[in-house]
């Protein structure tokens, strides 16, 4: 178990999946949590479940593509309790054949994937600098390196995620602050439609993912881990042809 006591932590997409399941890995590890997400009675239910109490815990429904909602969910989190760390979680996938991608389509998707870790890590430099230290995590994709059929919109905001961390990291290095990206291949959430989605030798469970990033959150404040991919043994990844 990672100790996360000294964090204070803003985790977007909170409500469901990978964004739920470090929730629940940082509860677990000590940390303070500011859940943020769309479906405020998910985060509450989450809240409820977490049992760590009012002081540990704040719930901020949140649109974190809409800039005055970011704007308002960092100074509620920083009136909460300063923080030390942000993991943008939040995400959608669009399965569509590229032909058939209309733009409202591929705008849902920049802007919740893409547009939303640039406002909350905007932000997240903007509360983190003054204190000279912090760290951000976004969550990627194995998309970002090898894409599916039939993702053009998930897949380009995953390669933007990556040179947006890579941006974040290199402007906040002055600052002593860190930001990395982790890549999950299949994991269960409610993005690929369940368990059903994947046979299970093809799927994690976001928890596997959960832990990963426990320990990136972990390092000591001078030390990052840009980049990291974790994925089933048996996802068709290495070796094609």
């Amino acid at each position: 178990m990672q100790d996360l006591s000294r964090h204070t932590a803003v985790i977007t997409g909170a409500s469901s999946g990978i964004g739920a399941s470090i929730a629940r890995t940082f509860a677990a590890a000590g940390a303070r949590l500011v859940l943020a997400a769309r479906r405020a009675n998910r985060l509450e239910a989450l809240a409820r479940e977490l049992d760590i109490g009012s002081d540990r815990v704040l719930v901020r429904p949140t649109d974190v593509t809409d800039e005055a909602a970011v704007a308002g969910l960092f100074a509620e989190a920083e009136a909460f309790s300063p923080i030390t760390l942000l993991v943008a979680a939040a995400g959608v996938a669009v399965h569509c054949p590229t032909v058939d991608n209309t733009l409202d389509q591929w705008r849902a998707v920049i802007d919740a994937n893409l547009t939303s870790a640039f406002l909350c890590g905007r932000e997240a430099l903007r509360v983190m600098q003054p204190r000279g230290r912090g760290r951000i995590i976004n969550i990627g994709s194995l998309s970002a390196q090898m894409p599916r059929p039939d993702t053009i919109a998930y897949t380009a905001s995953k390669f933007g995620l990556e040179g947006i961390t890579r941006s974040l990291a290199l402007d906040g290095r002055q600052h002593g602050i860190t930001a990395a990206i982790i890549h999950p291949g299949s994991t269960m959430s409610e993005l690929v439609g369940g368990r059903s989605a994947n046979p299970p030798e093809l799927t994690m469970e976001a928890s596997h993912v959960a832990e990963l990033v426990a320990t990136m959150a972990a390092l000591p404040d001078e030390v990052n881990l840009l980049t990291a991919t974790i994925l089933p043994i048996e996802q068709p990844y290495l070796g094609r042809g």
